[in-house]
C-alpha cells in the first residue's frame, strides 16, 4: 500500500481525496487489562479471551495464548486513525465490512493504515461524508483487522473561519 501523505489535526472534508492513503504514526500495545475488562463488559464468554490454561492446552493448536477480543482490536485500530481522519467529525454514521484476519494477543502492538474510499455531499451544507477503509496491522506488519467507517465531517468553507 503506497502512502500518499499524512494528515494533520485540522482535516476538513475538503482536505481528503479518494485514494489518499495514510499510515498513522501512533501505535498501541494491547494490554491484558483492556482485553479482560471489555470482554467481560460485553459478556463475551469465549474461553479464548480470558482462560490462559484453556489456550495453552486445548487452544494451543490455533494460538497458544489468550486472544484479544476483536472488539478491543477494532476499537484500538479505529482510535489510532481518529486523530488524522476524524478530528473535525460531527457524527459517526456507520461501520461496515468488518473483518478479523489474524489473532491478537496481550503484548502485541497495533498500528493503523487508512485509505479514503469515497467523498460525498451530506444533507447539510456545512459538512460532507467521508468513507474510510481502516486496516490494523501488528508489529510484524501483518493485517489483523479491517473495516470501513463513514463519518460526517465539517467543511472548511463553513467551519474554517470560526
Amino acid at each position: 500500500m503506497q502512502i500518499s501523505k499524512l494528515t494533520g489535526r485540522d482535516t476538513y472534508f475538503e482536505d481528503f481525496e479518494v485514494g489518499q492513503t495514510m499510515r498513522h504514526m501512533r501505535g498501541k500495545t494491547v494490554s491484558e487489562v483492556e482485553n479482560v475488562l471489555i470482554t467481560n463488559l460485553v459478556m463475551n464468554t469465549a474461553q479464548g479471551h480470558f482462560n490462559e490454561h484453556f489456550m495453552q492446552t486445548v487452544g494451543a493448536k490455533l494460538f497458544p495464548r489468550i486472544i484479544s477480543y476483536g472488539g478491543v482490536n477494532l476499537s484500538i485500530v479505529f482510535g489510532l486513525a481518529t486523530q488524522d481522519t476524524c478530528e473535525n467529525a460531527l457524527a459517526e454514521l456507520g461501520m461496515d465490512n468488518i473483518k478479523f484476519t489474524k489473532p491478537v494477543g496481550h503484548g502485541d502492538t497495533l498500528y493503523a493504515v487508512t485509505k479514503v474510499l469515497e467523498l460525498r455531499d451530506a444533507d447539510r451544507e456545512d459538512a460532507g461524508i467521508v468513507r474510510f477503509h481502516h486496516v490494523g496491522v501488528n508489529e510484524h506488519n501483518v493485517v489483523v483487522a479491517e473495516g470501513e467507517r463513514s463519518v460526517l465531517i465539517k467543511r472548511r468553507s463553513h467551519w474554517g473561519e470560526r
